[in-house]
């Protein structure tokens, strides 16, 4: 039996080695420390994401290699190019597919709900080069380097590295007021840790699903307060008490937290509806996103072990 490499053991790098190896699947998981879920078909390595002699090693002879990376949003410029070649050098030496875990930051600001066909539009350096990145994997490929390429696009997770987990979660589930740098009332995507997973599995196991990008199987949009609405109904919290914090207060305190620092970027996505249309993906290969209240009690279940606000300092927004 082939063995899956997986290059990250963040949420999604872990979560998508538990879904193959529950599925009978062998799975390496890398990541600098050698951490990752404990499975009997589960091997963890440490390795460093940069070394493509390492991880062309590893790579030979498995049925994919999967990119599950994340560094953190203030070091993408310096620390995500050489991950990036590293892993297409990998799958070119291994004859492997690679497969992507993305996200939206390469449609840049949108009007309307994104598809799969939207123009990788985005020009601020950091956003521009998640889309740089899908377009030389795509080139590679084209170019017969690779054998086959696939890249999932998520929104904010709701399990971790969102704003949500990160500014809401544990206020909402003590019954305090939550603070949010963000608009209330704008509809917005969100996308569950599992179907994440479960549509980077499908991408590096159907050969239908290759060389195109796929947006992961994801609910119908939902504000902020309607989101906090469902989180404290599905597990059981007082009804939830929001704020948003005034500008002049949000400029002020910026310059102070790193991550409140990075949301500067990324703040139209909360600003405008931001809707991604799955539909794509649920249509082809028959998924169904995970139920909102289960995704949203997993949730909570992941922030009493304080999972998801760690997680959220290398936040992916969408």
């Amino acid at each position: 039996m082939a063995v899956h490499l997986i290059v990250g053991a963040g949420m999604v790098g872990s979560t998508t080695a538990r879904l193959l190896a529950e599925r009978g699947e062998q799975v390496r998981i890398v990541s600098r420390s050698g951490r990752g879920p404990a499975h009997p078909r589960v091997e963890r390595i440490a390795a460093d994401a940069t070394d493509a002699d390492r991880l062309s090693e590893l790579g030979q002879g498995t049925a994919a290699i999967y990119n599950c990376l994340n560094p953190a949003y203030h070091r993408w410029l310096t620390d995500w190019p050489p991950m990036a070649t590293a892993l297409l050098t990998a799958a070119e030496r291994a004859g492997a597919p690679l497969v992507i875990a993305g996200c939206l930051y390469g449609y840049g600001e949108v009007t309307g709900p994104m598809t799969e066909q939207n123009p990788l539009a985005a020009t601020h350096p950091k956003l521009k080069m998640r889309a740089d990145m899908w377009r030389d994997a795509y080139a590679a490929q084209r170019a017969g380097r690779i054998r086959a390429v696939t890249e999932v696009r998520g929104s904010d997770y709701l399990q971790a590295q969102s704003i949500f987990s990160f500014f809401l979660g544990k206020p909402l589930l003590a019954g305090r007021r939550a603070v949010v740098p963000a608009p209330l009332d704008v509809p917005h995507t969100w996308t569950s840790i599992n179907d994440m997973a479960a549509m980077l599995v499908t991408a590096a196991t159907e050969q239908r699903a290759w060389n195109r990008a796929w947006h992961a199987p994801s609910n119908a949009p939902l504000t902020i307060r309607q989101l906090a609405t469902r989180f404290t109904a599905a597990n059981g919290a007082p009804a939830p008490k929001l704020a948003t914090v005034p500008r002049p207060i949000l400029r002020a305190i910026r310059p102070l937290i790193p991550m409140l620092r990075e949301f500067r970027t990324t703040a139209y996505q909360f600003e405008r509806p931001f809707v991604m249309d799955s539909r794509a993906a649920t249509s082809t290969f028959d998924l169904r996103p995970q139920p909102i209240d289960e995704a949203l009690r997993e949730t909570a279940a992941l922030l009493g072990q304080g999972s998801a606000p760690e997680a959220a300092v290398s936040r992916q927004a969408g």
